[in-house]
């Protein structure tokens, strides 16, 4: 059941990748495709505003966050509670998997019941998704702030209806596949307990005394490698922050009219979708603080990457046509490659 649970999160991010990577391949053959999934993909500047039919206004971003939020702050909170109650606070750094158990999944989903017969090895997969889910929380919150208080969208702005689902599926597939390692034990620990206090009440429920010092510590000792992965996510994430500030200052408040002008400053000045690199930055350093070692982690960040390359390359392409003095040393979404 619960390899079931994995493959079929990891089928979605699959049939999520390949049509739009398929629609990145270079061949000329393939441009009434590519257009067909772009049309899917617009939103913004590069959707035309006459173009209505099947969008939504783009301020429905907004939508995303706000059960981006809920979504991964229950998994959190349940996830936090179960690693807390069932599983023993040791003082000592967690040992991690070897180089050979990477190499052949013993760490892996692959493996996943032999979790069960490896204490330690169990525990460590279960706080690191505690620390994953944390940082997710932590960009999240930020991006729903962002939504009410720094971007001011265009009441003609909208994006596709499509993509508006993809975005929905996104923020509820990304946090359950961070702690995909022992979401089965977590449903199991919530419904036992959501159980237990239908027959017995609040009353005959075994009390659990939670110690703040005692939920943190675990997460202090997981690693090296969470904690170069935290400060990767967070180098991303405060460039992130940044450059979508530099575009929310593009327009005036109240303004209805359709003015755009070229961005400046931060990650602006080395390529034309900064906020989209700095979002693979982020999920880059999920990948780097989950040890590398998930393939279902690997598939959100190929997700991400195929998605945001697909959407920087339109955008540079509407600069380079609606700008004759568009800076010509910018790149799409990574320096100096592409």
């Amino acid at each position: 059941m619960e390899i079931g649970i994995v493959w079929l999160i990891r089928a979605a991010w699959i049939a999520g990748i390949l049509p739009i990577l398929l629609a990145l391949l270079p061949f000329s053959r393939l441009s009434w495709y590519r257009r067909t999934i772009l049309e899917f993909a617009k939103r913004g500047k590069i959707l035309q505003s006459s173009s209505k039919k099947f969008t939504v206004p783009q301020k429905f971003f907004c939508h995303f966050y706000v059960w981006a939020v809920i979504w991964t702050a229950l998994l959190l909170g349940t996830t936090w509670m179960y690693a807390y109650v069932s599983t023993p606070l040791i003082s000592e750094p967690f040992n991690f998997p070897a180089i050979t158990s990477q190499l052949t999944g013993g760490s892996s989903l692959f493996s996943w019941q032999k979790s069960h017969s490896s204490g330690r090895e169990h525990r460590f997969l279960v706080w690191k998704a505690v620390f994953l889910l944390l940082l997710m929380e932590v960009q999240v919150l930020r991006r729903l702030y962002e939504t009410i208080y720094t971007f001011i969208y265009s009441p003609s702005a909208r994006m596709h209806f499509f993509g508006y689902l993809t975005g929905l599926f996104f923020y509820t597939a990304a946090p359950l596949s961070l702690c995909s390692n022992c979401i089965p034990e977590v449903y199991h620990f919530a419904t036992n307990g959501i159980a237990q206090f239908i027959v017995k009440g609040k009353g005959q429920m075994l009390d659990v005394e939670v110690s703040l010092l005692d939920a943190v510590i675990p997460l202090a000792n997981l690693g090296w490698r969470q904690w170069i992965g935290a400060a990767l996510f967070f180098w991303g994430w405060i460039h992130q922050f940044r450059c979508h500030q530099i575009l929310a200052s593009l327009r005036v408040p109240g303004e209805q009219g359709e003015e755009y002008k070229i961005p400046h400053g931060d990650w602006f000045e080395i390529v034309s979708s900064p906020h989209y690199l700095s979002e693979i930055v982020i999920y880059g350093g999920l990948v780097v603080a989950s040890g590398g070692e998930d393939l279902t982690i690997w598939l959100i960040f190929g997700f991400v990457v195929v998605n945001l390359a697909l959407a920087a390359a339109e955008t540079h392409r509407w600069y380079v046509r609606k700008f004759d003095n568009y800076p010509r040393n910018r790149f799409a979404i990574i320096p100096y490659i592409y």
